[in-house]
């Protein structure tokens, strides 16, 4: 990787790069969010501390995502309790396209700060992630106990428990009146070396891991959000002294609600006739709601 020069890179928003360490048996992903942030935020009207959680798991979910290979393939992160302020929060990406919603309690949420603390949104609750991967139709999920001060500790400790892997990952929030703002770190390491090796062991404590870690921990949340600063501009930054880093073309990221009357219909087919008669208005119709773009559907059964 030879040094970026930002007037010949494309803006450094919406947008997901992958690279990897070969020297250090390690591969990581960068991503910044702008307008998709704030069209999927607009969707409801959040409050402040929900507007945050909401952003800080999409970045999670399209550095997650970023590491499926295949086109088609799909992850999904859900978290979820039964007393806490939020009920129930989910994401996806495929192929570029995030999407997510957040289910909570509304009066107990505009009573606390904008940075409240991961217990403080959720109580007890658990994680859940699941990749499903297209080309070969696995799917595998793993679900550990929601704990640590954020949703990145959470996730980081997924990986650790689930996975097995060593994974650091950084994730920085701006949302405000003047448009919303996410970036995110994920760095991962593969004992094996480069990617698409099988990976038998992995130790926590290589040399090797110390020195990424330590070098992905000195990033600074000014940086994950400065949208002058391009996706491989930041990795720059972080592994210029390496002998060599080799990155992947950047993905696009947009809003990827994937509702439509078609897909509704298709849903409700599955769905006995009785059932359906019973979701039926007095016109004959079904009313379907998407939480995820809050838009109603009308159906014609």
């Amino acid at each position: 990787m030879t040094n970026p020069t930002e007037n010949t890179q494309t803006p450094g928003i919406d947008r997901l790069l992958a690279f990897t360490l070969k020297d250090r048996n390690a591969h990581g992903r960068v991503v910044r969010i702008g307008p998709v942030l704030d069209t999927i935020l607009s969707a409801h009207d959040y409050e402040p501390a929900i507007k945050n959680l909401l952003a800080e798991a999409l970045t999670l979910t399209a550095l997650m995502g970023g590491l499926l290979k295949s086109e088609g393939s799909q992850l999904t992160m859900q978290a979820q309790t039964e007393d806490g302020i939020v009920e129930l929060l989910v994401c996806d990406y495929r192929d570029g396209e995030l999407r997510g919603y957040v289910k909570h309690d509304r009066e107990q949420a505009a009573d606390l700060g904008a940075n409240p603390s991961l217990p403080g949104l959720f109580g007890k609750g658990s994680l859940a992630i699941t990749f499903e991967v297209a080309s070969s139709g696995l799917r595998y999920q793993g679900i550990v106990p929601l704990e640590g001060r954020s949703l990145s500790e959470a996730v980081e400790a997924y990986f650790a428990q689930s996975e097995q892997v060593p994974t650091l990952i950084r994730v920085a929030v701006r949302t405000g009146p003047g448009g919303s703002t996410a970036g995110g770190l994920l760095l991962q390491h593969l004992a094996q070396g480069e990617e698409g090796r099988e990976r038998l062991h992995v130790v926590p404590s290589h040399q090797e891991w110390e020195h990424v870690s330590i070098l992905g921990q000195s990033i600074q949340n000014d940086e994950l959000l400065d949208t002058s600063l391009s996706p491989e501009g930041l990795v720059w930054r972080l592994f210029h002294e390496e002998p060599e880093v080799r990155v992947q073309p950047t993905t696009a990221l947009t809003r990827g609600c994937r509702c439509s009357v078609v897909h509704f219909e298709e849903v409700l087919s599955r769905f006995p006739k009785e059932d359906r008669r019973d979701m039926r208005d007095e016109n004959g119709i079904i009313l379907v709601d998407c939480a995820f773009c809050s838009r109603e559907f009308p159906i014609q059964d």
